[in-house]
């Protein structure tokens, strides 16, 4: 008989579910894990992997139609859309498989099926229900319950997905044909990534963002800077917008909207809504117990305890920043926590966030004005990247590096980066952050020539007066 009892039950296989799982078989507890789709969740399925895989593609396909500037020459240059989609799914399913083996490799049963929470033995223990295409449901037993259900696209009326002309993200990483034209609403990551692709593949793309200006989370000048990277690359940009009801035609979509009060109508093939996401906390036994929700997502303290005992929620679910490394980072920490090991809470202004449009964008910490906002007297350095030799040579000389530092105590206050690579660059500066690092630590810090990175010392330098090459 499969055993059913378990110290620890992870309901939800993503980047937090999955972690959460392997942690807690590392530390010697039984767990398993109850999965209702796919293992890797959103993040390696519809979401943070297929993406990546896409945008490289298109970043290919726009070096190849970017040849002269490097002294080569092609002709006829095309591509396999349906191939260029089919890579990126492998990658996902090469992904997903890896994490079963990895689980499979830890001992760790998964099952499949919905998971629920059913009340509480006599004796404490938590029921879990898992149910699976209208058979009869597998009771399982466990102290702990961690729930990793993650969350899905947010859809606002009259732009639900009809899988045909209005696209949420997951229909716009499997496409059959190239679109030639698409309106995409939300100018978050997954807006901005999508823009950034199909308008590298050669569709005609507008960006339509409500607020008055894209990637409202980053600093304001990164902000600026990416719309003029966006609009140099011919994707047209709207922000201020207000958006009217979108009407389908033969052929595709027609949106009216209103930017500084001049109405216009965008006209498109297809329109991709990425205007945030909400929690999956539906069906899964939340009812009757002491567990609070907050605009879909699950209200948990510092340790990711909700105000049932022993029922805890990671990732997504439990609300911003939305990321997979937040979440595979709370999993850990609340399973050692459960394990009794003494744990940190997570400092919000020490999380990275990464956007991989082109440029790309990355960032830790406080913007200047949220600095300002807390109090801080601030520092401010910035670097360009025109001025750093690597960036040059790549052909690649359009970015920034921006720091903010307190001008009292010289920490690192926050970084904030625009430019080829800063996704992996961004980890010097939150490495940093989390050590509470100073201007003089920092500016005393080799780093290596010629590299981008270079920049990151320079934007250091820059916030005391001190860059070099600038």
């Amino acid at each position: 008989m499969s055993q059913t009892d378990f110290d620890v039950i992870v309901i939800g296989g993503g980047p937090g579910g999955y972690v959460a799982a392997l942690r807690a078989a590392q530390l010697k507890l039984s767990v398993a894990v109850v999965e209702a789709q796919h293992l890797g969740g959103i993040c390696l399925n519809w979401g943070c992997i297929p993406t990546k895989a896409l945008l490289r593609a298109s970043e290919i396909n726009h070096l190849l139609h970017d040849l002269p500037a490097y002294g080569f020459k092609a002709d006829g240059v095309s591509f396999d859309f349906k191939k260029i989609v089919a890579r990126s799914r492998a990658v996902s399913k090469q992904l997903s498989a890896g994490v079963a083996h990895l689980l499979k490799k830890a001992k760790v049963p998964v099952f499949d099926g919905h998971g629920k929470l059913d009340g509480t033995l006599p004796n404490g223990r938590r029921k879990v229900l898992v149910s699976k295409d209208g058979a009869a449901p597998t009771t399982l037993t466990a102290q702990h319950v961690i729930l990793a259900t993650g969350a899905r696209a947010r859809v606002l009326p009259g732009l639900e997905p009809d899988g045909q002309f209005i696209w949420s993200y997951k229909e716009a990483l499997v496409p059959e044909t190239m679109p030639k034209s698409l309106v995409v609403i939300g100018s978050g990551a997954i807006g901005t990534e999508f823009a950034s692709f199909y308008r590298n593949m050669g569709a005609d793309v507008t960006l339509v963002e409500v607020a008055e200006r894209i990637l409202p989370v980053e600093d304001v000048e990164i902000s600026q800077l990416a719309r003029k990277a966006f609009e140099k690359q011919g994707i047209r940009v709207l922000t201020s917008a207000k958006i009217g009801t979108l009407q389908k035609t033969a052929t595709g979509v027609s949106i009216p909207v209103t930017v500084n009060g001049k109405a216009d109508t965008l006209v498109a093939e297809r329109v991709i809504s990425a205007v945030g996401i909400v929690g999956n906390v539906e069906k899964i036994g939340l009812e009757g117990t002491k567990i609070q929700v907050d605009r879909t997502h699950v209200v948990t303290d510092a340790l990711c305890r909700t105000g049932e005992p022993g029922v805890y929620a990671i990732g997504d679910l439990a609300g911003a920043p939305w990321l997979a490394h937040k979440a595979s980072h709370e999993a850990v920490m609340c399973v050692e926590a459960i394990a009794g090991r003494k744990v940190h809470p997570i400092d919000p202004t020490k999380i990275p966030g990464c956007t991989y449009c082109r440029p790309q964008i990355a960032s830790v910490g406080y913007t200047e004005a949220k600095a300002l906002e807390a109090g801080y007297k601030v520092r401010v350095g910035r670097f360009p990247l025109i001025a750093n030799g690597k960036a040059l040579a790549m052909g690649e000389p359009d970015g920034l590096i921006k720091t903010v530092f307190d001008a009292q105590t010289g920490e690192l206050l926050g970084a904030h980066m625009i430019g080829a690579e800063v996704t992996e660059m961004i980890q010097g500066y939150v490495i940093a952050r989390t050590g509470e690092l100073t201007e003089a630590e920092l500016a005393e810090t080799i780093f290596p020539h010629p590299t981008i990175s270079e920049s990151m010392h320079e934007a250091v330098l820059a916030a005391y007066d001190g860059a070099l090459h600038f």
